[in-house]
């Protein structure tokens, strides 16, 4: 499902002309000439700035109808077992990355930590 939502985001940064550069040479070689470009991520993104609000819309579109479809086949629990196991919160014992990760899903910070207890079996030697 996460590479589903992914492809999605593909998608759309390619439609849009939005990519990723985290130097100058990455820029310079991905620049459309005249187009003008900014940042909304603040993460290496390059966003045309005529498509910025409508790239951050559908953007957000894209995740939130990603977590519903996740809710729906996967359900909350496994969700936040996923988000702790690919946050190594067993192996670190914390769940502050994973919590952060599952903000989009209204989860509380006593249900990822009963997750993180019932489950501790499968990830603890």
């Amino acid at each position: 499902m996460y590479q589903q939502i992914q492809d999605e985001q593909r998608k759309l940064f390619k439609e849009l002309g939005v990519f990723f550069a985290f130097s100058n040479k990455q820029f310079a070689e991905n620049k459309q000439e005249g187009v003008e470009y900014c940042t909304v991520l603040g993460a290496g993104d390059c966003v045309p700035k005529d498509k910025a609000p409508e790239f951050v819309q559908r953007l957000r579109d894209i995740q939130e109808q990603g977590r519903k479809r996740l809710l729906e086949e996967k359900g909350i629990e496994s969700i936040i077992e996923y988000e702790l196991a690919n946050h190594e919160s067993w192996y670190t014992s914390s769940i502050e990355s994973a919590l952060e990760a599952l903000e989009g899903f209204e989860v509380t910070r006593e249900q990822v930590e009963q997750v993180f207890k019932d489950k501790a079996h499968k990830y603890r030697s």
